[in-house]
């Protein structure tokens, strides 16, 4: 059985940090690109991130040089640090393995101005 657990979300003042999680479980992880996605009231989901079995990184333009994503392949756990944070990025965001359809549960991620 599948499993993405992603830490909870939180609220955070516009120009601060915060960091998401997602735990991986029922997948050999080191071997499947993890991604980050993102839902704004609204909007279509939209690709935030994604980070490559090997570690390459691929961002969305407006993440850029802010966000970065990490994984922790001996504890099958993708991360997301986010800095320097707008109120555009208030979103539901979501870990989902790329090779697979498999996705986390979604995290509410609020940037108050």
């Amino acid at each position: 059985q599948v499993q993405l657990v992603a830490s909870r979300g939180g609220l955070v003042q516009a120009g601060g940090p915060l960091s998401l999680s997602c735990a991986v479980s029922g997948l050999m992880f080191s071997n499947i690109a993890m991604a980050w996605f993102r839902q704004a009231p609204g909007k279509q989901r939209e690709l935030v991130a994604t980070i490559a079995r090997g570690g390459a990184t691929n961002y969305a333009g407006s993440v850029e040089g802010r966000f970065t994503i990490s994984r922790d392949n001996a504890k099958y756990t993708v991360y997301m640090q986010m800095n320097n944070l707008k109120p555009e990025d208030t979103a539901v965001y979501y870990c989902k393995t790329v090779t697979f359809d498999y996705w986390g549960q979604g995290t509410q991620v609020t940037v108050s101005s």
